[in-house]
């Protein structure tokens, strides 16, 4: 952990800082430790295991817990020195309690937000009404104003929850799992909503998150908790790569690319191994396809800059490869022959067999001529203008949904 992190006091730029916090339940402390500084406009992802206290550190953070022990810091003062009123106009929360309030329509519901703006009587001033209507704008729902709220879906519910913390006009917004249990669409509208009231507004963003593939695109800021600790902290593209993922979840089927930003999802490679002639991506889609189908994967000769070589190695395939815009060389070229004669089979993904991949034909040639079962993606004649592949020894496939099933006929 930064030493500047480890300072008595938070950061000058920090609009919410953590020293020697510690998060738990009575006498059970979860999370112990805890140095971090939140700063304005950056959206910050909690990721870790179910059980490992990123709900309980939110709570702690909200108020709604005690701490257990350490200090945490608003615009530079102790929280616990605040009061609610002035505590409710900087930070909100949406947190993954059910709401179902009676007889309110999303209108009303949202009004709710203003309160620590409004007088003893609650009444609301034309102010009030225009911060009301921005808050929905803010997220796509000015439509949903005069729907009932228990007439919602469960996207729905999630933008008017985060317009009601809106309309409190904070500086801060921290949400428990605010995609859980939604679609896709509104997963993916939810976080591009909350990601761009970071960027428009100087909102900081704390939420936790299961999804690492949307931490990785959204974030400024991840920390990884796990273990009672905070095991890291900071930019995604440095601190989000396989290993580190791999530990955090305990993957043993699974990896994270950096690279790529998502998890591939390795196959058992018990019905053989399968050579793949990739390149320029023509490659990542055989790769996955052959690991969802239980095939080992050898690939080659690929750039290392090559989107298949980074699927390829997320997927733990035997990659063969070499720098970029570099021609193939000799060794790679013997490596990649060398794993051809161990594979069952061999598969033309169709790729670009031009330029820094020229030389795929001369193993695609090899391949035939050493007996091979050589399966191709692309259309027959079009390997290379000069080749003189052995077209009858090649099965064709027009597609790769077809290629599992031609594959199992042989």
């Amino acid at each position: 952990m930064n030493k500047a992190m480890r300072a008595d006091l938070p950061r000058d730029k920090a609009v919410l800082s953590c020293r020697g916090l510690a998060v738990g339940y009575k006498d059970s402390p979860i999370i112990t430790d805890i140095n971090l500084d939140f700063e304005a406009g950056q959206f910050i992802t909690l990721l870790g295991p179910n059980g490992t206290g990123k709900t309980t550190l939110l709570r702690t953070l909200s108020r709604h817990l005690e701490p257990m022990g350490g200090s945490i810091y608003l615009n530079g003062r102790p929280l616990n020195l605040l009061r609610q009123a002035e505590l409710a106009r900087l930070m909100a929360v949406v947190l993954t309690d059910r709401v179902t309030p009676p007889l309110f329509n999303v209108f009303q519901f949202v009004a709710l937000g203003r309160y620590p703006h409004t007088n003893f009587l609650g009444r609301l001033t034309a102010r009030d009404q225009r911060v009301i209507a921005e808050s929905l704008s803010a997220v796509h729902a000015d439509e949903l104003g005069r729907r009932d709220f228990a007439s919602l879906s469960d996207g729905e519910c999630q933008k008017v929850l985060v317009a009601r913390a809106l309309a409190q006009e904070p500086r801060i917004l921290l949400l428990d799992e605010p995609t859980a249990h939604l679609d896709l669409k509104h997963r993916i509208e939810v976080m591009a909503i909350l990601r761009d009231l970071c960027r428009s507004k100087g909102i900081t963003v704390i939420s936790s998150l299961h999804d690492v593939d949307i931490a990785a695109k959204v974030s400024d800021r991840v920390a990884l908790i796990k273990n009672g600790a905070v095991i890291d902290w900071g930019c995604p593209e440095e601190v989000l790569n396989g290993r580190a993922v791999s530990s955090l979840y305990d993957f043993e089927a699974a990896s994270f690319s950096h690279h790529l930003g998502s998890i591939e999802l390795r196959g058992n490679g018990q019905r053989g191994l399968v050579f793949v002639l990739g390149g320029m991506g023509s490659g990542a889609a055989v790769y996955r396809l052959l690991a969802k189908g239980g095939y080992a994967v050898s690939t080659g000769v690929l750039q290392s800059n090559d989107l298949d070589c980074y699927v390829a190695r997320s997927l733990g395939a035997d990659c063969v490869s070499q720098p970029p815009a570099a021609a193939m060389s000799e060794n790679s070229m013997t490596a990649a022959w060398a794993k051809i004669k161990q594979c069952d089979l061999m598969i033309d993904a169709g790729g670009d067999n031009q330029g820094p991949y020229q030389s795929n034909i001369a193993l695609l040639k090899k391949a035939v001529a050493h007996g091979t079962p050589v399966f191709s993606l692309r259309p027959a004649g079009t390997e290379n203008r000069s080749s003189d592949v052995k077209e009858a020894r090649i099965i064709r496939v027009k597609s790769a949904s077809r290629l599992l099933d031609t594959i199992e006929e042989l």
